[in-house]
């Protein structure tokens, strides 16, 4: 199972230049390693002086990079998915819609790159990705939680309806007639398992900090520090967990007293190691890269203590205005900054009513 390593920042602050230093770095120690770019744009074969495309190539010693192309990856999918279809149902009726022909709708990249992702997990050491948008890569990286949500709840919702309740004694006989499979038999349970498995796997993957892990990008100026401090707490909220800050100045660090890991730059990201970088191309910058699989000293992103009753949520760079905690179903919600996450209580906590609620040292501890 490969180790995901991605980096969040804003615009310019040059995350992909760190990733490409941090690919061959890794690579370097013997590791293989994949740089997976969701950037389309020539700039990516400008910046490497390779020709990429959207199958992996080797370009150096244990590095092989590919540049993820959604109109490839969709028709990929959707030649799975007729496998699937034809599988389970009598008359398959995607067959006569051909990959070849679907554009592109908006979500579908983020899709498409994870389903890659986890195509390419066990063929590697190391998978080192890259996008232009650093809100997107946290939507991406959140999704097996959202949809595992989704599924469950409104599962739920529609078994608990009366609409419910009065069509499933038809569903079986009905889906009879359509599908290869009996609604009453295990082989049904078995691929619902499977997508449930799948869900499960990436949320794992997430949250391990031995799995997954993000870095923070940061010129040191006021404008790109503050992104880098409100992707921090949204990394949070999806459950990345955020292993320390690059400092990259593009300035005199002379004339920029920021670009200095001794510099209040320090305080807002506290307790995260901030290791500075000189400016230059990828070669110059990969020796001075942390150790990447090195703890971080941050909290997690969620602990549960059943034995206390209590939810602890870190959300640095929010303050307890910037959070909302609501509980309409039997899940607890928290809103921060443009994420939602939903907590799914254990055994012993499900389904108690919020005692009450504090906001401590960038922590929102939440009693049952």
């Amino acid at each position: 199972m490969a180790f995901l390593l991605t980096f969040l920042g804003k615009g310019g602050v040059g995350c992909t230049t760190v990733a490409i230093a941090a690919a061959h770095r890794l690579a370097s120690q013997g590791k293989r390693v994949l740089f997976a770019s969701q950037d389309a744009s020539p700039a990516l074969g400008l910046m490497l002086g390779v020709t990429t495309g959207p199958d992996p190539m080797a370009i150096a010693p244990n590095l092989q990079v590919v540049q993820l192309q959604t109109t490839v990856l969709l028709e990929r999918a959707w030649e799975d998915l007729k496998t699937l279809e034809s599988r389970y149902l009598r008359t398959p009726f995607f067959k006569n819609i051909y990959g070849q022909e679907l554009g592109v709708l908006a979500g579908m990249d983020s899709a498409m790159a994870l389903n890659a992702i986890r195509q390419w997990d066990s063929a590697y050491d190391v998978i080192v990705y890259d996008s232009p948008s650093s809100p997107e890569i946290l939507r991406m990286l959140g999704m097996p939680e959202i949809v595992s949500w989704y599924t469950r709840r409104f599962r739920q919702v529609f078994i608990d309806s009366d609409f419910g309740k009065t069509v499933s004694p038809f569903i079986p006989p009905m889906a009879a007639a359509v599908m290869n499979i009996n609604l009453l038999a295990d082989n049904f349970a078995q691929p619902t398992a499977d997508i449930n498995g799948l869900l499960n796997q990436g949320i794992e993957k997430l949250s391990d900090p031995n799995q997954t892990i993000a870095y923070l990008v940061t010129t040191g100026d006021p404008v790109s520090t503050a992104t880098a401090q409100y992707l921090w707490g949204s990394a949070q909220q999806v459950g990345l967990n955020v292993g320390g800050v690059i400092l990259n100045p593009m300035a005199n660090p002379m004339a920029n007293p920021m670009a200095n890991a001794e510099s209040p730059l320090a305080d807002p990201f506290n307790p995260l190691t901030i290791t500075t970088i000189s400016q230059g191309p990828w070669d110059t910058i990969a020796p001075q890269l942390p150790n990447f699989t090195q703890s971080s000293n941050a909290p997690r992103p969620v602990t549960i203590d059943k034995a206390a009753r209590t939810v602890t949520l870190f959300l640095p760079s929010f303050d307890k205005k910037q959070v909302k905690l609501t509980q309409y179903g039997p899940e607890i919600t928290i809103e921060a900054g443009d994420q939602r996450r939903n907590v799914f209580l254990p055994a012993g906590l499900s389904g108690l009513p919020v005692a009450g609620a504090k906001f401590q040292d960038g922590c929102l501890i939440i009693s049952f």
